[in-house]
């Protein structure tokens, strides 16, 4: 996704200034700020400063990263990739924990769809406290109509993702 006019996102290094202050002082992120649909902008491994071309190759795929109020002051996470028509879609929940903060989350469906048509669906288990995936959460920025989020997975890796527009966000695809 090309940033929308007069939206900058962060680069590499930018990224990992704000890596440093965020592990000294802790990123202050909260729910509210991260709530949406995020577009998966850029990666970068554990060790580079210059993006990944992984990422060229997600976006056309729409890989998206979804976080919206769920029940009992958990997130309701959602991670899905789209051909056309085709989707594959990940839903569970997720929480935020420690002043960095990081996002733990969990799935428990899978789904694949042609469209609305739900082609398979699948439960999954949940993953022991020990082997949840996470996001570190590092720095969420704004500037004009638009917005990024920049986090360091469990991997190692760096993700930059852009807020969605509006209309992609609000019009989630069926459950």
């Amino acid at each position: 996704m090309v940033p929308p006019p007069g939206v900058s996102v962060p680069d590499g290094d930018a990224i990992l200034k704000l890596e440093r202050r965020s592990r000294s002082q802790g990123s202050g992120l909260t729910a509210p700020q991260m709530e949406g649909a995020w577009l998966l902008s850029r990666l970068w491994s554990r060790q580079q400063a210059r993006p990944l071309a992984a990422a060229a190759l997600l976006r056309p795929l729409a890989a998206t990263l979804e976080l919206h109020p769920g029940s009992d002051g958990a997130l309701a996470v959602t991670n899905s990739v789209q051909l056309g028509r085709l989707q594959l879609r990940f839903d569970g929940a997720g929480e935020l924990r420690g002043r960095r903060p990081l996002l733990l989350f969990w799935f428990e469906r899978l789904q694949l769809r042609w469209g609305e048509r739900l082609l398979l669906q699948k439960a999954l288990q949940r993953p022991e406290p020990r082997a949840l995936p996470f996001f570190a959460l590092i720095a969420t920025g704004q500037q004009g109509d638009g917005a990024w989020l920049v986090a360091r997975g469990r991997g190692g890796g760096l993700a930059l993702w852009q807020k969605a527009p509006l209309s992609r966000s609000s019009a989630a695809a069926p459950h």
